[in-house]
């Protein structure tokens, strides 16, 4: 495929919107030619905007024969039944995290996926597409700081919704850093433990912060504070340290700022504002995939999978108190170099 990638959304909302405006005025060698949402006002109006169609289901955007792919950014319960039906249709599909909101519902994508025989799913987790990610790894893999022994991070938000629940806090937000440590590390997450300090008043009913650690197949140990009440804004730190030297993520602001006898770097003010580069590159790197006649290289249905399964444990050693093991299912042949990936 060397033409105009014509992509189908099903979603509508802020994510969506966010997604089909890059497609349309950031991105190269892609159309948005449907969009679909449970709300058919919205995705009317927001499909008139960008001159797409829009579709009274989902499936209906699918089966379409004008859309070539599929991003889906709906509800977090009805990804699965999007990305069945696109792997039904043998379509690329491009699915905002969560894969799936149960394990059981990522192992159907997963046997789905590996039945058709190719990658078709790519999941939306957007750090590995980050300049300074992709600078932290590239140091780790050269070998510079020697092996790598710890990784101390933080996941900070200035504040959250009122809908967010206490285990959001690992099934939302630390997800991430999930997903970032395996890709990191090349290496699986077996065990974790969640601590409970000093509750913040910031926090009102959530237990806010909570302190994460991750065990890794290879030996790694992972730290991750979550605090998503912290007030001063969206700050997001990783330092590993190795044998022989540490590395870390760099400024949170190319601009440092000197003024009144002050001297300060602008905090982002949420994730978008943080990331917004990351997910360009993620989505051009996914159409230039796709339009080149190959499959889906990024976050595929076993990092989603993965990711379910590690949230999960986080949640169930947040209510115990005590470690909780992770156990995968058998990897299909199809996802053996994911990890690494």
């Amino acid at each position: 495929m060397t033409s105009m990638l014509q992509v189908g959304v099903i979603g509508t909302g802020m994510i969506g919107q966010d997604h089909i405006r890059r497609m349309t005025s950031v991105l190269a060698g892609v159309r948005v030619s449907a969009v679909a949402d449970v709300d058919t006002a919205v995705a009317a109006a927001v499909g008139a905007r960008v001159g797409a169609p829009a579709f009274e289901s989902g499936e209906a955007l699918i089966a379409d024969p004008s859309v070539d792919a599929v991003v889906v950014c709906s509800w977090g319960p009805t990804h699965e039944q999007y990305v069945l039906a696109a792997i039904a249709a043998g379509k690329p599909v491009f699915c905002e995290k969560p894969l799936a909101t149960t394990q059981e519902a990522c192992l159907r994508i997963i046997e789905a996926e590996a039945a058709y025989g190719s990658r078709l799913v790519q999941v939306g987790y957007m750090r590995r597409y980050d300049d300074a990610y992709r600078a932290l790894k590239a140091v780790v893999g050269s070998g510079q700081i020697g092996a790598p022994l710890m990784m101390h991070c933080a996941h900070r938000n200035a504040s959250v919704p009122g809908f967010y629940e206490k285990e959001m806090a690992i099934t939302d937000t630390a997800v991430h850093e999930i997903d970032m440590v395996r890709w990191m590390f090349g290496a699986e997450i077996t065990g974790v433990r969640v601590l409970v300090p000093r509750r913040s008043a910031n926090g009102g009913e959530l237990q806010d912060p909570l302190f994460m650690l991750l065990e890794m197949a290879n030996g790694v140990l992972v730290d991750v504070e979550i605090s998503v009440n912290i007030r001063y804004g969206y700050d997001i730190r990783g330092e590993i340290v190795g044998e022989d030297g540490t590395a870390s993520l760099g400024s949170l602001s190319p601009v440092h700022v000197r003024r009144a006898g002050l001297a300060s770097d602008p905090v982002p003010g949420d994730w978008r504002e943080r990331f917004l580069r990351a997910y360009d590159v993620e989505f051009q790197e996914w159409i230039d995939a796709l339009r080149a006649g190959g499959q889906p290289v990024g976050p595929s249905a076993w990092d989603g999978y993965a990711a379910a399964v590690v949230s999960d444990a986080g949640v169930a050693a947040l209510r115990s108190g005590s470690h909780v093991p992770v156990t995968l299912a058998d990897r299909p042949k199809l996802y053996t170099t994911e990890v690494a990936a």
